[in-house]
């Protein structure tokens, strides 16, 4: 069985979902396919009722998911809005504090469920022309004279002159296609669960450099007179096989030390998942009639939940160009209007994954100089008012070159 499209979508995790969504009206005969079934996700089994994946979601990312339709099929009462957020480093005195009021923003951003934003993209897309191709595996891809053709595992064929790989940090497109790849490993594990607290987040992100590694608490809705976060712990492979080691009670009392008690006694933890951390970034994220966007083209440290955000952002690029390039009868797969895209992400995204990298290695840095400089600097860059607003404003998505998705 063979199909033709204008062009596929390859990965409908959230990127790859909301590409979908911003090209669903544009006149293209298009499809999304994943390995994955594509029906709505189950709310999760864990004792809180929340799933460990969340994502800390920007002004910008906000904006994009309301503009294509999907932020108001969230429940309100599944993502939670932070207004503070407070940086304290373990080995001193060094603490920076943000507050939206001071940018006069409502929110630094949102702390949403990844499977919750998941579902309301797909429930977007159910209203529009789009080819969805659940439980489709790759098997292959070859180039043709008027395109590329994807073998599924199936048989089947589907023909495209272009083909847009969202399929995540592993992505099988970008290696069946031959991208050269820049990536390390950070010899770090991220250990990530739902806790229960004692006392209110007080609708603040928390982040403790540790010299094993940053520990972020993420606000999540209180229920019931009860209050979580998700919680990212960033450790070396052996201290976080010994995390995961212990019993619930241990890691409970492990964790609220860890965060020097400033949310009280944890309560209760959920299942908890170890994962490996890497940093990945394609040395090129286009080739004729293919591109790369989200972790398929760049993966970088959980450190300042800046992923999902850029690849949010690559998406709404994406869009931006495809959409220029039909309006002006260009062949939307030529090379030269895929280069736009790149030209446009590719330097934003290389400057934050190369901020992310300096600060990672500066708060493990253990020389006594270099702790001294950091502590000065945290305390003097709590003092400066304009250059946080400025490094805020740009984390948020609110100000820069962006794309029009993105724009309020």
């Amino acid at each position: 069985m063979q199909q033709r499209f204008d062009l596929i979508v390859v990965g409908a995790g959230m990127v790859g979902s909301a590409l979908a969504c911003a090209l669903a009206d544009s006149g293209l005969k298009l499809a999304l396919l994943d390995a994955q079934s594509l029906q709505p996700v189950p709310e999760p089994l864990s004792t809180s009722g929340y799933d460990p994946r969340v994502s800390a979601l920007s002004a910008a990312s906000e904006q994009i998911l309301r503009r294509l339709g999907a932020w108001q099929q969230i429940p309100s009462s599944r993502r939670c809005a932070y207004r503070h957020m407070c940086v304290w480093d373990a080995e001193g005195t060094g603490e920076v504090r943000f507050d939206a009021r001071s940018l006069n923003e409502l929110r630094l951003g949102h702390i949403v469920e990844n499977w919750q934003v998941q579902n309301a993209l797909l429930a977007v897309l159910q209203g529009h022309p789009v080819e969805l191709l659940g439980d489709s595996r790759v098997q292959g891809l070859v180039q043709e004279d008027d395109g590329w053709r994807l073998n599924l595992d199936d048989g089947r064929q589907l023909h495209a002159p272009l083909i847009l790989a969202a399929d995540g940090a592993r992505s099988q497109l970008r290696d069946l296609a031959g991208f050269a790849m820049r990536e390390w490993d950070y010899l770090h594990h991220a250990v990530v669960t739902t806790v229960e607290l004692s006392e209110p987040h007080q609708e603040t992100a928390w982040q403790r450099f540790l010299p094993s590694g940053p520990l972020a608490f993420l606000p999540l809705p209180s229920r019931d007179g009860k209050h979580y976060c998700s919680i990212v712990w960033s450790l070396l492979p052996e201290a976080a096989e010994q995390v995961m080691a212990l019993d619930d009670k241990g890691f409970c009392i492990a964790l609220a030390e860890a965060l020097e008690c400033r949310l009280g006694p944890v309560l209760a933890a959920d299942r908890r998942v170890c994962i490996p951390l890497r940093q990945r970034h394609a040395k090129r994220y286009v080739m004729p009639g293919l591109a790369l966007l989200g972790d398929a083209a760049h993966s970088i440290h959980p450190l300042a939940g800046q992923g999902v955000n850029l690849g949010f952002l690559d998406a709404a690029q994406l869009a931006d160009v495809l959409l220029a390039a039909r309006e002006r009868g260009e062949n939307i797969a030529d090379l030269t209007v895929l280069e736009r895209y790149e030209r446009a992400r590719m330097g934003n995204n290389l400057a934050v994954m190369a901020a992310m990298e300096g600060f990672e290695r500066l708060f493990h840095a253990d020389a006594l100089p270099l702790r001294w400089l950091r502590n000065t600097g945290m305390a003097l860059f709590d003092r400066a008012p304009l250059l946080k607003s400025g490094v805020m404003r740009q984390a948020m998505g609110l100000s820069g070159e962006l794309p029009s998705l993105a724009r309020g």
